[in-house]
């Protein structure tokens, strides 16, 4: 191959949209359980009562519904993340076959 020249594999392009796919449908699942799967009502763990046995119930469910917000977030963030991935590759296979499909026009004399 000459210097300077590349080639790019498009099947290999299209097997990266398709797995990218994959995923984003798998992280559908994710972020659907951590945000409904995990709900903990109030009072799930006991009550906080002074002098009861497990007086700390309402720290342990707060704590639980800020590492929920947190994980949900975090699901959210890698659900864009792979989307907005997706999306450029999907675009950039497009303009890879456009290249090629003009390169190819010209080599037959087309304009």
């Amino acid at each position: 191959m000459a210097s300077g020249r590349y080639r790019v594999d498009l099947s290999e392009l299209d097997e990266v949209v398709k797995k990218l796919n994959w995923v984003i449908s798998d992280l559908g699942d994710a972020k659907s359980d951590s945000k409904y799967k995990t709900y903990l009502p109030p009072g799930a763990l006991g009550e906080s009562v002074p002098g009861a046995t497990f007086v700390e119930a309402e720290k342990l469910h707060v704590a639980h519904t800020e590492m929920k917000t947190h994980l949900e977030d975090i699901v959210e963030h890698i659900h864009d993340l792979m989307d907005d991935f997706g999306t450029k590759t999907k675009k950039t296979h497009g303009a890879y076959q456009d290249q090629e499909a003009d390169v190819t026009k010209s080599m037959q004399g087309g304009e």
